[in-house]
């Protein structure tokens, strides 16, 4: 597979940016970097500045809407056969995009690498997360690191209103088309969440709100 561009929606995200895309220049072929911001305030256009001086491919779209609009705008400026959807709170593991290629086929639409939280420490807790987590992929899919075939989203129309559960309405577009989205344990992503936020009830909470999109589906 050639090099692929990379659509990350940034707002105010200079607390992790620098570790997110030093991963992904270091583990992606890119081609261009399409960062879509929404009207940052912080130090987040600087440091994306400063990778494009350094790689000359960073190209940033803005965008006040939803997280709809911007994954839409994302995608609209794509141009390679595969593109890649990274969040900018995760950091990549090492080799991420040749271990998502290794899933490809023809038949395959997406592959999305399961998120680690930063948080966890304890095996067990661990164990139960990404359990969790690969459950909930198959319910309302995931695009906090995802390799995307670029031709079945060219005609995606999403819904504005979808500041959440847009990922899944690209996973079910995608679907749809009787293609395959691949949820794998490796590759992943290492996703940095406040220290609080693993908790019984926030599992209980993510759970329930997963359950709740597929109960409206």
């Amino acid at each position: 597979m050639d090099s692929v561009d990379v659509v990350l929606l940034t707002k105010n995200s200079e607390k992790v940016l620098e570790k997110c895309l030093e991963s992904v220049y270091q583990n992606v072929p890119v081609r261009q970097l399409i960062a879509v911001d929404g009207y940052s305030t912080d130090r987040t256009l600087d440091i994306l500045d400063q990778f494009n001086e350094k790689y000359h491919n960073v190209k940033v779209v803005c965008d006040r809407g939803t997280r709809a609009t911007a994954r839409q705008k994302g995608i609209h400026q794509v141009k390679t056969e595969w593109f890649m959807f990274v969040d900018s709170d995760v950091v990549l593991c090492k080799n991420w995009h040749q271990k998502a290629i290794n899933h490809i086929d023809k038949n395959v639409g997406a592959v999305w690498g399961i998120e680690v939280w930063s948080t966890i420490q304890n095996q067990t807790t661990l164990k139960m997360f990404l359990w969790i987590t690969r459950k909930i992929f198959e319910l309302r899919g995931g695009t906090h690191d995802t390799l995307v075939r670029t031709n079945l989203v060219e005609d995606i129309e999403i819904p504005k209103n979808l500041h959440v559960f847009e990922d899944a309405y690209i996973k079910d577009w995608i679907t749809k088309k009787g293609y395959k989205m691949i949820a794998c344990y490796d590759p992943y992503c290492v996703h940095y969440r406040p220290q609080n936020v693993w908790t019984l009830q926030g599992n209980i909470n993510m759970i329930a709100e997963a359950v709740r999109f597929g109960s409206f589906r």
